[in-house]
């Protein structure tokens, strides 16, 4: 386990990392997305943004957002198991919740699965709040999710709350 402060940078998803990209979501999804979907949600600019965590020259972790209107809704988060525990998905959802906010994003919102306590943790302490449950959600294991909702991410509050998030990571996330 490595125990000296890391670099991350945090990059636009392009074509040339889908590739690293499906070996971490093969690893941590039962139904993992294809590499066409992934293609066509790139191609989606107006409306999508991906982006990719990398320590060194490796993708470790990747995030996704979806623009609808003033919502947000993240669509996919991932890290490679071997980098659990580095903050890197905490780096990931504060680029996402940055990139909604340029998009003029009020709210933000996901689905987790019920099962994914750590991943709710997370999320709670980016400001989400459960507010419902879709049953069998999750077709490949009939497994519900979690709806949450974080509002008004477009307030000085919620930034001081993202900044406060930021200042506490250790080591270095650079932003590409």
């Amino acid at each position: 386990m490595i125990t000296e402060p890391i670099t991350v940078e945090i990059l636009p998803m392009r074509r040339r990392h889908v590739r690293s990209v499906l070996k971490i979501e093969q690893q941590v999804y039962p139904r993992p997305w294809s590499h066409s979907l992934f293609l066509s949600e790139l191609a989606l600019r107006a409306t999508r943004s991906y982006f990719v965590a990398k320590i060194g020259r490796d993708v470790v972790g990747y995030a996704g957002l979806m623009m609808t209107a003033e919502d947000g809704h993240v669509t996919t988060i991932a890290v490679d198991p071997n980098w659990h525990r580095h903050k890197v998905a905490t780096r990931l959802m504060a680029a996402v919740a940055r990139e909604a906010l340029s998009r003029f994003a009020q709210n933000l919102t996901l689905e987790v699965r019920l099962s994914n306590l750590a991943a709710q943790h997370l999320y709670r302490r980016f400001g989400f709040a459960p507010v419902g449950v879709r049953k069998n959600y999750y077709q490949e294991t009939n497994e519900d999710a979690l709806i949450m909702w974080a509002h008004g991410v477009d307030s000085a509050d919620y930034i001081a709350l993202l900044d406060s998030i930021e200042r506490a990571l250790p080591g270095e996330t650079v932003i590409s």
